[in-house]
């Protein structure tokens, strides 16, 4: 056996009991590399079934509200990667990092990967937008991309030990600023860091739309009463916080998988920041807190339990990067049932997870009557050149059958840049 299928073979292991759980057969649908095929052809691009997708969804107000920045450091970003993921002694950390490489086609990229990512990207959008990189810059779609920050101890002191990669803020910044007409990008600033503040001011002014946290990977509790002079200042500027909620798979969390609990959140509610919940909490199970009583629910329960306070109307929102993944997808009837969401939820792709090709099941999809079987063959062929596109044209074709009609995600969840406009916000000091 070749030793990259054993690796490949290796991980995929960690998958399976999540594909035999979800119901699926003849998995992985598309085997388990990507292909990473050159530019989408035309035909591809001109289908009826893309066209469809973007029918009624403006191409300048589409911003992709969840892009992972990710490197090995090679090109000076600053990007910084656990050894561990690079020592098949930690066989788990080893194949992951192969496999999010091979997802971002960045595999072969020896001495480049940091620049290769980038220009992926660039290409896939530009791939991406129906009118092929035409329009001014005010009126193309983007990219925002995530800072990552490090695992810091309640000492404030970071621990490496603990991360499993760090994104600098200023890469993200320079790749935005490098790239105007493809990336904006969010910032990502532990709340216990001794200079938490300063930073978070600092990002503002070099132009971050958002804030990245990923509690379980990152250390922090959003609850803690140490994040109130942060929450203060994302509440002043109107900053929206990006939070990850549920069980964090990905990265390194365990042991801080309780900091995922979406009833964490009320604090940052309460202090009136925009709160957007990655994921919809669609993995993973919580404590419910407020019920003591109550045995472990699950983590999207509690996340539909504080988008049916009246209270949070406007504060909080669901992010639906990732809902499509096999371990997942169960929950795509209710968040399609929740009509009264559709204006509170925000497109997002996970890039580059969207290109593992083993996440996904299109038969899943189709098994539990959300898809079309019709449109499965000009989808599918979308994953082999554009993940973004895939991910994008899925999603516009969901349907739920209900006795009230068909429910589907409506274009305005695809319309994400109003809700990052920073001409929207209270002025920024002088510096």
């Amino acid at each position: 056996m070749k030793r990259r299928h054993f690796l490949w073979g290796a991980a995929g292991t960690a998958a399976i009991s999540t594909a035999a759980w979800a119901g699926v057969r003849h998995w992985p649908e598309r085997g388990w590399f990507n292909p990473c095929l050159g530019d989408l052809p035309q035909a591809l691009a001109d289908h009826p079934v893309v066209r469809l997708a973007w029918e009624g969804v403006d191409a300048g107000q589409f911003w992709d509200s969840h892009v992972h920045l990710v490197g090995v450091g090679d090109g000076g970003s600053g990007i910084w990667v656990n050894p561990n993921m690079d020592s098949p002694l930690h066989l788990l950390p080893y194949v992951q990092k192969k496999f999010y490489q091979n997802a971002a086609c960045v595999e072969h990229a020896d001495g480049r990967v940091d620049s290769a990512y980038r220009e992926r990207l660039v290409s896939l959008l530009d791939d991406m937008r129906p009118n092929k990189g035409a329009g001014t810059e005010n009126n193309r779609s983007r990219l925002l991309l995530f800072a990552f920050d490090w695992h810091y101890g309640e000492n404030g002191i970071r621990r490496e030990d603990l991360s499993t990669f760090h994104v600098p803020g200023y890469a993200a910044r320079d790749a935005a600023r490098s790239h105007p007409q493809h990336f904006v990008w969010a910032a990502s600033i532990h709340p216990y860091r001794k200079d938490a503040i300063k930073a978070l001011e600092t990002a503002l002014h070099d132009g971050a739309v958002a804030i990245k946290w990923l509690p379980a990977a990152m250390g922090m509790d959003p609850a803690s009463p140490r994040c109130d002079a942060y929450f203060e200042m994302l509440a002043h500027y109107n900053v929206p916080l990006i939070v990850h909620a549920g069980e964090e798979q990905a990265v390194q969390g365990e042991g801080f998988q309780h900091l995922g609990n979406p009833l964490r959140l009320r604090r940052a509610l309460a202090a009136g920041v925009r709160v957007v919940v990655a994921h919809c909490a669609t993995h993973g199970s919580d404590i419910d807190f407020e019920h003591p009583d109550q045995p472990r629910v699950e983590s999207f329960t509690l996340f539909e339990r504080l988008m049916a306070n009246a209270q949070y109307h406007g504060r909080l929102f669901g992010e639906i990067s990732g809902i499509t993944q096999i371990n997942r997808a169960r929950f795509l009837p209710r968040i399609l049932d929740h009509s009264e969401w559709r204006e509170r939820l925000l497109h997002g792709s996970d890039y580059p997870l969207v290109g593992l090709m083993p996440l996904f099941s299109l038969k899943h999809i189709v098994a539990q009557g959300l898809l079309d079987e019709a449109v499965v063959p000009a989808i599918q062929a979308l994953r082999d050149y554009n993940p973004l596109l895939f991910d994008f044209v899925l999603k516009r074709h969901l349907r739920l059958v209900t006795p009230q009609g068909v429910k589907q995600l409506p274009a305005s969840v695809f319309a994400t840049r109003a809700f990052f406009d920073r001409s929207a916000r209270t002025r920024l000091p002088a510096r």
